[in-house]
């Protein structure tokens, strides 16, 4: 060996896939993927209407569904940094359709919430954006990460705007179980796209920089003593109950203040079609800014958007404005905290360390979908919801500010594998 160190610790895989087909496949990927998903709150009240059931029942499935997502994505990571992401996104793909056509043909809540809770849990988890941005972090190299990150959300921030209108004009001229199944069809379609994005990780690549990798469970002990790694969980918890309640609860209160039937379709629209701006942005400014500022101020934002909200006399405009504010930060907080994790965790187990970040995400839109649920039918008003979404933004910005990624912890060397 010689004593010169090579000045690029990427690629992290026996052979580089090229940035364009990455970031192309990648966003078609999770356009599909949460453009189908950001549509489920157009089906609560057809469904709960038509089989008779409580806004809970409905809320629960969602809620086991983020909960399954998140709890699994851990593993999935695991499974992508070894294997690569090919079997795993058409894993993805394949649970999709089958629980999309669970979805539309089950009459009971239990079939229900195993097909819309547990397969398309698992679905999103071999398909988002822990899978797709541990493939980036592979290839990508550091200096150019957050940008990439930035790029591909952005794209598949698209998928929202595309596909929340289409969601809805098909349960309007198909009803809303024919389209299900047009949506389980269109799912098949990660299928032939996850090619391009078929890699190969290398079994033992260099991590943050060590000589000798962390294994996996050195690597859950440091990602666990890490403070900023924990302080990054909490802020995402956050990001996850205030995403989930009003993707699932917003066009149900836009409906029982007494607005226009469309107001909730644009809406969503609107959401997705900021967020293109939003994520890009964040991924563009975290090349340049501290990422942990840009979280901060993410949340801080989201806040007061809620507050203004419900203050300000419900109309059409007041909507359109809010949709707008809250797309632009609706996503713009994963290509921060994924490419924090990269430079804290290195990149070997990303898939795995940004799954758990995503758990605890997860495990906040669990609460806020179930919580949404369950308070509208105990007091029939949204608002105690509202309240606790903004409260907890103050919560998450003051979080995030102490996270320094500028000064990121080598693997402890007491955890390194020990020569002999």
């Amino acid at each position: 060996m010689t004593g010169h160190a090579p000045t690029r610790l990427m690629p992290h895989s026996d052979r580089v896939l090229p940035t364009g087909q990455l970031l192309l496949c990648g966003a078609l990927i999770v356009t599909l993927s949460m453009g189908i998903r950001h549509g489920f709150g157009l089906w609560l009240q057809p469904i709960t209407s038509a089989h008779g059931w409580s806004r809970e029942t409905y809320s629960i499935a969602l809620a086991i569904q983020n909960l399954v997502w998140g709890a699994s994505g851990p593993l999935i990571g695991w499974w992508a940094d070894r294997q690569g992401a090919l079997k795993v996104i058409w894993t993805g793909g394949l649970l999709y359709a089958l629980g999309l056509v669970g979805m539309a043909l089950s009459s009971s809540p239990l079939v229900f919430t195993l097909s819309t809770g547990l397969t398309i849990g698992l679905a999103q988890a071999c398909s988002t954006y822990s899978v797709i941005y541990g493939v980036l972090g592979r290839h990508i190299a550091p200096e150019k990460r957050s940008m990439a990150m930035g790029i591909t959300g952005a794209a598949g921030s698209f998928g929202q705007f595309l596909m929340v209108p289409l969601a809805s004009w098909l349960i309007q001229h198909l009803g809303w179980s024919l389209a299900l199944l047009a949506l389980a069809t269109s799912a098949l379609l990660m299928l032939p796209v996850a090619f391009g994005l078929h890699d190969r990780p290398q079994a033992s690549p260099p991590s943050n920089g060590e000589v000798n990798p962390l294994n996996t469970s050195q690597a859950l002990r440091h990602a666990f003593s890490h403070r900023g790694y924990l302080l990054l969980m909490a802020g995402y918890f956050v990001c996850g109950f205030q995403l989930a309640f009003i993707g699932i609860h917003l066009p149900s209160y836009l409906r029982d203040i007494q607005l226009p039937p469309d107001s909730a379709t644009t809406a969503l629209a609107l959401i997705g079609l900021f967020n293109v701006i939003g994520t890009y942005a964040t991924g563009a400014l975290g090349q340049r800014w501290r990422k942990s500022w840009i979280l901060s101020a993410i949340y801080a934002l989201r806040a007061l958007a809620i507050a203004l909200f419900v203050l300000v006399p419900a109309s059409p405009w007041s909507v359109a404005v809010f949709a707008s504010v809250m797309g632009a930060l609706w996503l713009s907080t994963v290509p921060p905290t994924n490419a924090i994790v990269a430079q804290l965790m290195g990149v070997r187990h990303l898939s795995m360390l940004g799954g758990l970040v995503f758990f605890s995400h997860q495990i906040g839109s669990f609460t806020g979908v179930w919580l949404g649920g369950y308070l509208y039918d105990l007091s029939g008003s949204y608002m105690p919801v509202w309240w606790l979404a903004a409260a907890l933004g103050v919560v998450a910005a003051l979080l995030n500010l102490p996270v320094r990624e500028d000064q990121a912890q080598r693997e402890p060397h007491h955890l390194l594998p020990q020569r002999t």
